[in-house]
């Protein structure tokens, strides 16, 4: 395993806010060459970054979307950086915090924002509701593409009449967009009328003359419709509203130019007339030397002539980098000085381009390849994986770059079931105890405590699976919640263990608030009380936690010696975790793919607990680091029953058998997999992706159920209403079978109208 993590002292905290075109340069910077003492993080919304002078061209055909997107994360994962997957909501410049919504906001001693912009005249009639406006631009690509297909807009649906497009906005993003739907739709055979609404005299404000000449021309020789002096007040479900008129429309596109996002309107920032940050030619905010500000969210205030324009984000990143080390390190800035004039190149579709400089102006299939050359130069630069999670050929693999070889954390770093048994084989018998019900052996202990009334108690902890301190605390209560949840039980109060890494008090004690925030963020919804724990340092984060509760007396207790013969095996959730929790720390785990695991790791299984014990099931376990082969095998042999699985309807989160198909693994993997002898697997499932499933450690898993297989079907749809869509019947319970084998792995029939489901 190799970690991009340093486990050097840290000095200095330095905040990227946003993954824009000058930040990925930066976190490049920083993966090539380190900055000792250090620690980076990168604040996002959205691991992918979509670079947005490719958009056209993904509007017009040429490119798929993940051609023209950043993954953010591997880039960090590669800087040795921390990821917060989190909308940061104000930036307080003063105090050098960065807040958030939902959780506690993290210090800095230096930051910078490149979180682009918004576009104006959003809060007009209509315009969220009907139009599809190209900021956030993600969000504009995935409306976009949904419109283009939805059936109401097929031509049958139209009666012979023309697709109608509006285009709002005669900038450049306006003009590509407009010639690329127009080029795209025509070469499908579409008959469609492209409006663009132009609220000037003219096209393109910005450029020459001569240029706003050209393609006028071009749009009058393509039939495209220009009304200019047209400002929309308004949308509705047909069309744009002007102050005289209405302009009809089955699609109507928002490219009105940048405004700012909230986050700068929110923050206690200098900013100009329009509300963007006002910056220095050293790229610091005025007035705060340790906040710095690019892109398309600043305005440079001895420059007020640079548009918004991603070529002038693409150019500060280099100054940017530069200047971060440079305050970092108490050296003189250096200004920045924004070209007056570049080389522009307008995307016109059917991969044609128009170009300009200093008011020459020329067009044709050369300037798009040229313009296509550029663009997959700069991308290729910051794309550390390939679409199927493969390495990219232009990058270094992180053995090369001398990465640290470390273990897997969460519950992937637990001991082996089989050292943990033969340990408590060793043990003394101990004292008996008529007020313990059930204890040694199973993950949670029922406990007798005066008046009948009975007590659940569990503990459970592991070492940090990321950099997060805030995440790692609140899936550390998750998952040791989840122990209480799998018996029945109802937890009421926690006492917390946290070790946080070495450093100077400050950070120290930071570390703890995130940590102990974390695990409120978990608790507090559930009325669990963290009543109190202890606290030490260590060379690592580890965080565990003692959870106790009550049985309610109209429950039973969920154990694990009640599976039956005939019973089907339900997973609420899905498996993988190990497995890309491992990827992630080597860089190699797809930002979107953590997204989803990390919301499924930050919910409880309080509401599949109250499903199981509803609908009368025989015996329940959670999945954690063992696997779901080592869980299942201890509820086995608690009920002494066998059972058949079915690899083939093992619900997987996104991209898990992806990565196990190309190598991955947690490296507590073998450890699990070595319970594989005592299995029967039929031979085509020998070795597939889908059987490395069973055998992945877990971290915050699901619950298995084993319950009467004509309450299976029941049971799924409770537990997807409440949110484990991915709930899956993957076998069913068997009698001890004649070979010993603890249960088979093979393609099972649909039984009682229960059918799989693949996460």
């Amino acid at each position: 395993m190799v970690a991009l993590r340093s486990r050097e002292a840290i000095a200095k905290d330095v905040v990227l806010v946003g993954a824009g075109h000058a930040h990925v340069q930066v976190l490049r910077g920083f993966m090539m060459k380190p900055v000792p003492g250090v620690c980076l993080t990168l604040v996002v919304d959205h691991p992918l970054a979509v670079y947005s002078g490719m958009v056209p061209g993904l509007v017009a055909g040429d490119y798929g979307a993940a051609e023209i997107a950043i993954d953010a994360v591997p880039l960090a994962r590669r800087a040795r950086a921390r990821v917060v997957l989190e909308a940061a909501v104000r930036v307080d410049p003063v105090a050098r915090r960065v807040e958030f919504r939902d959780r506690p906001a993290i210090p800095y001693d230096v930051a910078s924002l490149d979180v682009g912009s918004t576009v104006r005249g959003l809060d007009l009639p209509g315009v969220r509701e009907f139009a599809l406006a190209t900021r956030p631009v993600a969000r504009f690509v995935e409306s976009l593409e949904a419109r283009l297909v939805d059936p109401a807009l097929a031509p049958e649906a139209l009666a012979g009449r023309v697709l109608r497009l509006v285009v709002v906005g005669a900038g450049a993003a306006g003009v590509e967009l407009a010639c690329c739907l127009d080029a795209r739709l025509r070469e499908a055979g579409r008959d469609v009328q492209v409006t663009l609404l132009c609220d000037g005299e003219r096209l393109l404000p910005d450029y020459h003359p001569r240029v706003a000449r050209r393609l006028d021309a071009e749009l009058r020789r393509r039939g495209i419709t220009v009304h200019g002096g047209a400002r929309a007040v308004g949308v509705d479900a047909g069309g744009v509203h002007l102050e005289a008129e209405r302009i009809p429309g089955d699609i109507v596109v928002w490219a009105t130019g940048a405004a700012p996002v909230t986050l700068c309107g929110d923050s206690p920032l200098p900013r100009d007339s329009r509300g963007f940050v006002r910056v220095r030619g050293t790229l610091q905010v005025e007035g705060h030397d340790d906040l710095f500000a690019v892109g398309d969210c600043a305005s440079l205030g001895d420059q007020p002539w640079v548009r918004k324009a991603g070529v002038y984000a693409v150019r500060q990143g280099p100054r940017l980098a530069e200047n971060l080390r440079a305050r970092l390190s108490g050296r003189p800035l250096r200004a920045y000085r924004a070209q007056r004039d570049f080389l522009a190149l307008l995307n016109l579709g059917g991969r044609r381009a128009l170009g300009s400089k200093w008011g020459a102006v020329a067009q044709g299939a050369w300037l798009w390849k040229l313009k296509d050359a550029i663009d997959g130069r700069f991308m290729r630069r910051f794309q550390v994986l390939e679409e199927a999670a493969e390495l990219a050929r232009d990058f270094p693999t992180p053995e090369a770059m001398g990465m640290e070889v470390m273990a897997c954390g969460g519950c992937a770093a637990k001991l082996g079931p089989s050292s943990l048994e033969r340990v408590l084989g060793r043990l003394p018998d101990a004292p008996p105890a008529a007020s313990v019900h059930q204890g040694v052996g199973d993950d949670a202990a029922l406990v007798e405590v005066g008046g009948g009334n009975l007590q659940v108690s569990s503990v459970d902890g592991f070492r940090a699976f990321a950099d997060d301190p805030w995440l790692v605390g609140r899936v550390a209560a998750v998952n040791a919640a989840s122990d209480v949840f799998a018996k029945g039980g109802r937890p009421r109060h926690a006492l917390a263990l946290v070790t946080v890494p070495e450093s100077d008090p400050q950070r120290e004690e930071e570390t703890l608030h995130q940590v102990l925030r974390g695990i409120r963020a978990a608790l507090d919804p559930e009325d669990i009380a963290l009543v109190g724990g202890h606290s030490t340092t260590g060379e690592e984060l580890f965080v565990g936690l003692t959870i106790s509760g009550e049985l309610p007396a109209a429950s039973h207790w969920l154990s694990l010696d009640g599976a039956r013969p005939g019973d089907a095996l339900l997973l609420t959730r899905p498996l993988g975790s190990g497995v890309l929790l491992a990827a992630d720390m080597q860089g190699r785990c797809p930002g979107p793919w953590l997204t989803a695991l990390y919301a499924h790791l930050q919910r409880h299984n309080a509401h599949a607990a109250r499903v199981a014990r509803e609908l009368d099931a025989h015996a329940c376990t959670d999945v954690s680091g063992f696997g779901l082969a080592g869980h299942l095998g201890e509820l086995l042999r608690a009920s002494a029953v066998s059972a058949g699985v079915d690899p083939l309807r093992l619900p997987a989160y996104t991209g898990a058998v992806a990565l196990f198909s190309l190598g991955q693994r947690s490296t507590y993997h073998d450890q699990n997999a070595a319970l594989r002898r005592g299995l029967h697997v039929e031979a085509r499932f020998e070795g597939a992706p889908e059987t490395e499933l069973l055998f992945d450690p877990q971290t915050a898993g699901g619950l298995l159920l084993s319950l009467p297989a004509e309450r299976a079907e029941e049971a799924q749809e409770a537990l997807r209403a409440g949110g484990d869509a991915e709930a899956a019947v993957i076998g069913r319970v068997e009698p001890l079978r004649s070979d010993g084998a603890l249960f088979s792995v093979a393609e099972l029939a649909t039984r009682d109208g229960v059918t799989a489901r693949r996460g």
